[in-house]
């Protein structure tokens, strides 16, 4: 099994805060393996929302998730806060990953990190469709930088 690169709290471009409840814990003691992805998808419609390029409602575009993944480093529980990193690491034509770590206190190491991959499609039809180009906008601002 290969050993993931756990990245650092400065790899990632945007944050929230996101507070731990009582029911995310699972009879172990931590948060459940499941709440995790909860949160990917959390910090990452936060973003987009409060960008003004999601309208969750109405809009015409929706993303839809075709891969994911989390690798779990340190657990955490309630009354944990996290916070939640995000950066776009591929901004395709109609595709997006989204990679995100997740952080225990003012840790600088990831208590778990992982991605998910949306691909856009007309809320009617469900077909790809092109980001539009404030979406790309918004996104851009999270890429990261490749030396």
């Amino acid at each position: 099994m290969n050993k993931v690169e756990q990245l650092l709290r400065s790899a990632y471009r945007h944050f929230l805060l996101i507070q731990t409840r009582w029911n995310d814990n699972d009879l172990y003691g931590h948060v459940n393996n499941v709440i995790y992805y909860e949160f990917f998808d959390t910090a990452v419609n936060e973003y987009l929302i409060r960008s003004g390029v999601l309208d969750i409602h109405q809009g015409d575009i929706i993303g839809l998730v075709v891969e994911t993944q989390c690798n779990y480093f340190v657990p955490s529980a309630y009354p944990d806060t996290l916070t939640a990193g995000i950066r776009v690491g591929k901004l395709g034509a109609t595709s997006v990953r989204y990679e995100i770590g997740l952080f225990n206190e003012e840790d600088q190491m990831p208590s778990a990190q992982g991605h998910f991959i949306h691909v856009y499609v007309d809320r009617h039809s469900r077909q790809p469709m092109q980001l539009p180009e404030d979406f790309r906008t918004a996104l851009e601002k999270l890429q990261t930088v490749t030396l």
